[in-house]
């Protein structure tokens, strides 16, 4: 960054198939922009429409939280989290067979994604945001959340369909 702003250089496919030790196609790129309290998540697609994602922030700042749904991953059930900004230009790859959601921290966020498959809205699933089994330590913004309709109605971890392969 210098006086005329900055320069990101925001994927190269030559780069992440090292970084992966594999070949990653990127069909799709989503963007999507929401205000301070937003919540977004948990989602994820299924069977062979499932989706790896390649996470980072345009603009402003979010709480990013991934879950492993993999049944036989010795860490299913299993959350982290990232804090993700513009300003800290940190990318988050999420592979096939986890849920992500995230949080909005500032006043506003523009959020890029990359897919490896095509959004396929009957292999569409979700967990609840606030299941109790998964206790999802979600940041205190001093508001209540702002969740879609589909959001607030998602099945408990229990319930949701997972990864058995």
């Amino acid at each position: 960054m210098d006086a005329r702003g900055s320069f990101q250089e925001t994927f190269n496919h030559r780069s992440y198939a090292e970084f992966l030790d594999k070949d990653v196609v990127f069909l799709q790129d989503n963007l999507s922009y929401s205000c301070r309290g937003v919540l977004r998540g948990l989602h994820y697609q299924v069977s062979s429409c499932a989706q790896g994602k390649l996470i980072y922030v345009v603009h402003g700042e979010i709480w990013d939280v991934v879950v492993d749904i993999r049944q036989n991953s010795p860490n299913f059930g299993k959350w982290v989290s990232h804090q993700l900004s513009a300003r800290n230009a940190q990318q988050l790859w999420i592979p096939p067979g986890f849920a992500h959601g995230f949080l909005v921290l500032s006043d506003t966020a523009n959020v890029m994604y990359k897919t490896t498959a095509y959004y396929a809205p009957q292999a569409e699933r979700g967990i609840v945001w606030n299941d109790t089994d998964l206790d999802i330590q979600w940041p205190d913004l001093g508001m209540n959340f702002l969740l879609s309709d589909k959001d607030q109605k998602q099945p408990t971890f229990k319930q949701a369909e997972v990864f058995t392969g």
